[in-house]
């Protein structure tokens, strides 16, 4: 109780933290009981990138996505990481029409090959960092 009471007492992005929270458990389902062929579809233009010009309203609104994201997908009690992450960013950048890019990449840790996906909106990293330690897949213009 006291959780709901915090949440609904300091969260100033309330809407936006519950959206994260319910798109976060869409895609994390649509991973587990999709077939990976479908997946990509709904990702975007795939090969594409958006600009790298975005206005400041843009910007402070993908900054709000990113600690929503964050902040929501380190609490669930299902996995919520990178792949998740950047696709519920999307997801939420688009419903307010600002364009990014989603990254997918590979690369080496420990000796083994890793995955990663992050995503760009502007010149802004919005979740999964700059993705300088992988080598770039594929992109989707969303």
């Amino acid at each position: 109780m006291g959780r709901l009471y915090r949440f609904i007492r300091y969260n100033n992005m309330k809407l936006l933290t519950i959206q994260a929270w319910l798109y976060s458990a869409v895609f994390r389902f649509r991973m587990l009981y999709t077939r990976s062929d479908r997946l990509p579809h709904k990702w975007g233009q795939e090969g594409e990138e958006s600009p790298e010009e975005a206005t400041i309203e843009e910007y402070r609104y993908a900054k709000r996505v990113a600690y929503a994201v964050n902040h929501v997908c380190n609490k669930t009690k299902w996995e919520s990481k990178c792949l998740v992450r950047a696709l519920t960013a999307q997801r939420l950048l688009r419903k307010k029409g600002i364009s990014s890019t989603l990254y997918l990449g590979c690369g080496l840790e420990n000796g083994a090959m890793v995955a990663h996906a992050w995503l760009r909106c502007g010149k802004m990293y919005v979740t999964g960092g700059n993705g300088s330690a992988y080598a770039m897949v594929d992109k989707f213009r969303a």
